[in-house]
């Protein structure tokens, strides 16, 4: 007799959550929990990382997320502008910006701006913080482009023309009514693209970095190539977790309350 859909849904859930347990089973009877615990979580190892990994990497990790994401919020709005304007040559030239920045990897980016350009062109950096945040906020300006430019867009198109109907310019009207409104409307997105930052930041580490500015994941791996345990990197993860999690949960929470006012 065959399965009806409702009863071929409910055999295949079944079978994953036995599966699942037989999974759970299967690795709680297996691995040796002492050896693990020993090369992932060392107590001993977890209280060296403290006040260092608070005091120097987390606090590097934020000013490279603060500037990157500044840089790219400011670099967004022109962008979304420029793709918004009735001027050709702005709008192709801020698309073609916005489809590489968009499909070039940033760790490409990154080793582009810190090693291949200085090393084609014998320049350098002039300050080491510059060269994370300055490939950072690049990659992060055209994805909040396109942010800006859909919450501009989704602006009902009469609050312009009631501007422009009292005599507004148009940059008056748009710096002082539709860019508000379009930003109110797009905090949860850009709020999460200030959560994927943080975690980008973690991409620095290939740059080579000085000690003042070791970011988290640098920290975290120089801590595991010294002690040949995994610890500290549990330890820089934990850390990003406590930095992420707040701002997911904002997120979460603006959008529950966009969507009870839209109600």
């Amino acid at each position: 007799m065959a399965l009806t859909r409702r009863q071929r849904a409910r055999a295949f859930r079944y079978g994953v959550y036995a599966t699942s347990v037989a999974a759970v089973v299967a690795v709680a009877l297996f691995v040796d929990w002492g050896k693990l615990s020993g090369a992932l979580f060392q107590w001993d190892l977890v209280t060296e990382q403290f006040p260092e990994i608070l005091t120097r990497a987390a606090r590097n990790t934020l000013i490279f997320t603060v500037f990157g994401f500044i840089g790219g919020l400011g670099m967004g709005l022109l962008f979304a502008l420029m793709r918004l304007s009735s001027v050709r040559p702005y709008r192709w030239f801020a698309a073609t910006y916005i489809e590489i920045f968009r499909g070039i990897p940033l760790l490409v980016t990154l080793l582009l701006l810190g090693f291949g350009i200085p090393i084609a062109t014998g320049w350098r950096w002039p300050n080491p913080y510059l060269q994370g945040v300055v490939p950072l906020s690049l990659v992060a300006s055209a994805y909040m482009a396109e942010t800006i430019r859909a919450g501009i867009e989704a602006v009902p198109r009469g609050q312009m023309e009631a501007a422009r109907s009292l005599g507004m310019g148009y940059p008056r009207a748009m710096a002082t009514i539709i860019i508000p409104q379009a930003f109110r409307i797009i905090v949860p997105p850009l709020t999460n693209e200030l959560v994927l930052l943080i975690k980008d930041t973690s991409l620095i580490s290939v740059l080579g970095v000085t000690d003042a500015t070791k970011d988290l994941a640098r920290f975290g791996r120089d801590g595991v190539n010294s002690s040949a345990n995994a610890t500290p990197l549990i330890v820089a993860g934990l850390v990003y977790l406590a930095m992420t999690l707040p701002l997911t949960q904002l997120v979460a929470w603006m959008e529950r309350r966009t969507k009870a006012a839209s109600r």
